[in-house]
């Protein structure tokens, strides 16, 4: 089966800040049609869908699942509630995108991963850059030798949040702290790059070391880590919410070097581009970016539905791919010395 008309019914759950981007980017996407907003309040739900032409505005998340025209749903929740609401939403029979992180820890993504699979849906975690041109132009430079061997993968993301302990990047009962926020983003593409290097879909490491500054918000506000994979390559990756961070990635060879400005990728159609430094010299690679991150990873969604596929393609997540950067960030918090209710539970 080919790719599917623009008539996937997405039903967005929750309408927060990231919620709001989604659903733009999906205005962009090949295939798919925001059909319904759900939230714990009538009139979020009410605001939400005026503000983004959603006619079905449910005043409940179950309303919401129970939505006949909703195939699949764009779990928006703060982490602490992913695993929850995509249990419920793999028992309601519903395709589920779960933003990043897919849940607080390893223990619990395997929770979510055992209901997707007993109820045969589709389940991927929303790593948008995975989705995009320049990352898949990424791996088969990585796999063509172009740099040589991969020996050192440096990677970053990290911002300065303002000082609000009971925000959700802040406050410790809502997941809060860098490396669960954003920390993952470059664990992610460490893994993407060793795997790469090594003729895998991704890889996870042998070791993992980190350190970090854990304030009085008793939540990682800045933290590295340093990951060493097979095949001698070693990462260094870093995180923060109380930080800034230049959040750019460098990848370097026994023959030479690629420098990404902007790893994570274009928001709106655009061109990518990466240099790959060689010999004293430097080549640009450009490709056109068509439409936004987000878009790119909702049709991956619908293509891979459209294939009756359970999981989507590397590079985008698969499952054992998410259970994987969540053991590696379950690993860098504990060098850390920081733990969430959920740790305690699992």
């Amino acid at each position: 089966m080919g790719p599917v008309a623009k008539s996937f019914g997405w039903g967005v759950l929750s309408t927060g800040r990231i919620a709001g981007t989604f659903t733009r980017g999906l205005a962009e996407s090949r295939t798919g049609v925001a059909m319904a907003v759900g939230s714990r309040l009538q009139e979020a739900a009410n605001k939400f869908g005026t503000e983004h032409g959603i006619a079905r505005r449910h005043g409940s998340y179950e309303a919401l699942l129970a939505d006949p025209q909703v195939q699949a749903v764009y779990i928006a929740t703060p982490h602490p509630q992913h695993a929850t609401w995509a249990i419920k939403a793999a028992e309601a029979g519903k395709h589920i995108l779960c933003e990043k992180p897919l849940a607080v820890n390893a223990a619990q993504a395997r929770t979510i991963v055992d209901a997707a699979r007993r109820h045969k849906v589709l389940l991927m975690e929303a790593f948008m850059y995975r989705c995009s041109p320049q990352t898949a132009r990424l791996v088969g430079v990585i796999r063509s030798g172009a740099i040589g061997e991969v020996r050192l993968v440096q990677a970053a993301f990290g911002f300065r949040a303002g000082w609000d302990p009971a925000s959700r990047l802040l406050n410790r009962a809502l997941g809060g702290g860098g490396i669960l926020d954003v920390g993952c983003y470059p664990v992610s593409l460490a893994r993407l790059v060793a795997g790469a290097a090594l003729k895998l879909p991704f890889a996870d490491p042998l070791e993992v070391a980190g350190a970090g500054h854990v304030g009085e918000s008793g939540v990682d506000e800045s933290a590295v880590a340093t990951l060493k994979f097979a095949g001698g390559i070693v990462a260094e990756v870093a995180t923060g919410v109380r930080v800034n961070l230049d959040n750019v990635a460098r990848i370097y060879g026994t023959e030479g070097w690629i420098h990404l400005p902007m790893p994570w990728g274009l928001k709106s159609a655009g061109t990518y581009s990466f240099t790959v430094h060689k010999g004293g010299g430097s080549e640009e690679v450009t490709g056109p970016v068509e439409r936004g991150n987000y878009a790119y990873e909702a049709d991956v969604v619908a293509d891979a539905v459209a294939r009756g596929a359970v999981e989507a393609p590397s590079p985008a997540m698969s499952w054992n791919d998410s259970l994987g950067n969540l053991a590696t960030m379950d690993r860098w918090r504990a060098a850390v010395g920081v733990t969430h209710p959920e740790d305690t539970a699992s």
